[in-house]
């Protein structure tokens, strides 16, 4: 049968698209979905549920691209109090991913979880119980135990944020450790780790030999403000700064950072909502751009996306609040190229679409809705091949 322009076309657009998947949460959530994506419109096209693991929220990919590390953010994985952490192989011709093995995550309910720059280790941080861990990565791609696990003991914040807006019942998340992120640096020498709930950005030296992480001295910084709850942060691609989001004050605090010690200095904070908001918000994702001079923070409850100008000094300047057209904005993902930006909307069970404009760092909704329930986080594979 003879091929039309439009059929040649098509097949030609199939061929250029790539994989990604998204992580979901229990129970409207039904694991992870398979996606592709057209790079070229930013289109993301649903395929199939490719895992049932419950709660499979957290995701991210190895540096060959050739497996995927899931974090089940459960508390009684094989009835313990811990959660649960997935090597899975991908099938690099459908996406379909076969699994490797599975470990404890040395802790309870595994909220983030990140690949060291080494390629190495995984690396995760266990909100329930405030713990985190190190895991080595096996030749064959699998996971092995937890080498090293680091558990945060203190006094927690009080229960209101000093810092929040006016009217506001943030006060969540203050009766004892929560681990809500760990990053390292790009040189891999230092790794950072957030306790939302004793308010705490903690500073370590990490041994990429032995995966052994170390407290740096000061071992951890106090939140810019009382019981701010530190979430997410971000470096900048160029200068020596951290970007880091407090989710019950919806503030973001930037931090001088020195490549040389691994610490942190903080510099100054500014709210993620609008000057004249009234009532409770919590602040959700970070993300910055790969020039550098933009920077997005998603606020639950306002339903929007902050859009801050970065100037050559690393000074914030509020630009826009831009609605998420969804309910409660877990996180956002910038595709592979920078040009789109795609929100999951985790009350709405949608994730939806913009297309970044690269000089002013604009965003235009593009009407392309996926709907998938409690979508929790979105990650892209490079290619295909």
């Amino acid at each position: 049968m003879l091929k039309t322009s439009n059929d040649i076309e098509l097949t030609n657009q199939k061929e250029k698209r790539l994989f990604a998947y998204v992580g979901t949460y229990h129970p409207k959530g039904r694991g992870i979905h398979l996606l592709e994506y057209d790079p070229i419109t930013g289109k993301l096209y649903k395929k199939h549920v490719v895992s049932n693991i419950i709660d499979a929220a957290q995701l991210v990919v190895s540096l060959s691209g050739h497996q995927l590390y899931v974090a089940s953010e459960v508390d009684n994985y094989k009835n313990t109090q811990a959660g649960l952490i997935v090597a899975y192989h991908i099938n690099e011709k459908d996406g379909s991913l076969d699994e490797i093995n599975r470990v404890n995550s040395a802790g309870a309910e595994p909220a983030y979880i990140t690949l060291h720059p080494s390629g190495k280790y995984i690396m995760v941080a266990n909100y329930k119980s405030g713990s985190v861990a190190i895991f080595p990565i096996k030749k064959n791609g699998g996971l092995a135990e937890a080498c090293c696990v680091k558990q945060s003991t203190g006094i927690p914040g009080t229960p209101l944020p000093q810092a929040a807006s006016h009217g506001s019942f943030a006060y969540s998340d203050h009766d004892g450790p929560h681990a809500h992120m760990i990053e390292s640096d790009m040189s891999g020498k230092f790794v950072f780790s957030t306790d939302v709930g004793l308010d705490r950005i903690y500073q370590w030296h990490f041994d990429v030999n032995r995966g052994e992480l170390s407290a740096n001295d000061p071992a951890y910084l106090m939140a810019s403000s009382k019981s701010a709850g530190p979430r997410h942060f971000v470096f900048h691609p160029k200068f020596n700064f951290i970007y880091l989001l407090n989710e019950q004050a919806s503030t973001v605090t930037r931090y001088h950072y020195d490549k040389q010690t691994g610490l942190l200095t903080m510099l100054n904070s500014v709210s993620s909502l609008p000057v004249h908001y009234r009532g409770t918000s919590l602040a959700s994702g970070l993300v910055i751009s790969q020039a550098g001079d933009h920077l997005y923070a998603a606020n639950r409850l306002h339903n929007s996306i902050a859009h801050f100008l970065i100037n050559q000094e690393g000074d914030l300047k509020l630009v826009d609040h831009i609605w998420t057209s969804g309910d409660h904005p877990r996180t956002m993902t910038f595709s592979p190229a920078g040009d789109f930006l795609y929100v999951m909307n985790q009350r709405s069970d949608n994730i939806i679409q913009f297309k970044v404009d690269k000089e002013s760092g604009s965003l235009l909704l593009i009407n392309n809705y996926v709907d998938i329930g409690s979508p929790s986080q979105l990650v892209f594979l490079k290619n295909n091949s």
